[in-house]
């Protein structure tokens, strides 16, 4: 009962502090955007953002002008991200491999025949880090959007312990944000071309990583 108290009191007090620092904190850094034309290819949308999970302390406040429907896991923890989101602007539905999933994406799918944009995490909520799911790919076939990878790298930044290398910007650093080449998936897709598109999808976006973190002078393999 007291941890159900202090719970509630956390998640009234923690997205709203975090976006209020995040908000101060991100306006110090020097932001340099990264492959535009591919973002121009896709608009106006409706389209698929996928990126790694590691990305999302600062992405949700860098695509804040550009509200999305964005699935989010549905433990506690992923009860700070929904607030954290919904604080940014965005919409969020509540899912993941384990609970939920099925049918966050059928909520996802609405929002993008509906003509919203969604985000999808590719290496989903439990990873293992930067091995893309098949869900942004199943998205696409479903609706006809095009898969939009995106993802940071930065001169300064907090990595944390987790499992996916969660990492936040410090302030001051120069921020570098890619937009990657679309991916356009064909409809009603089987599911060994389900595999083929998420392996592209993968080959991507660990592209994209890798190009983003040369620029800070980092190896990554």
């Amino acid at each position: 009962m007291k941890d159900g108290f202090w719970y509630k009191v956390s998640l009234r007090v923690v997205p709203l502090v975090f976006v209020w620092l995040t908000r101060i904190w991100f306006s110090t850094c020097r932001i340099v955007t990264h492959g535009q034309e591919y973002r121009q290819q896709v608009e106006p949308g409706p389209v698929v953002g996928s990126f790694w999970h590691y990305t999302i302390l600062y992405l949700f406040y860098h695509v804040r002008a550009d509200t999305v429907v964005a699935m989010v896991s549905a433990s506690r923890d992923g009860e700070y991200i929904s607030r954290v989101a919904h604080r940014f602007g965005h919409a969020t539905v509540r899912g993941s491999r384990g609970k939920g999933g099925g049918t966050a994406v059928k909520n996802l799918i609405r929002a993008l025949r509906a003509g919203r944009n969604v985000a999808l995490v590719a290496d989903g909520s439990q990873g293992p880090a930067r091995v893309a799911q098949a869900g942004p790919v199943v998205l696409a076939s479903h609706t006809g959007a095009p898969v939009l990878p995106m993802l940071w790298s930065c001169s300064r930044y907090k990595r944390f312990g987790s499992w996916d290398g969660m990492s936040l910007p410090l302030p001051f650093s120069r921020i570098d944000f890619f937009y990657g080449e679309p991916l356009f998936v064909p409809s009603k897709l089987k599911d060994e071309q389900v595999e083929e598109y998420r392996l592209v999808l993968e080959q991507r976006l660990n592209d994209l990583y890798a190009q983003a973190w040369a620029l800070q002078g980092k190896v990554v393999h």
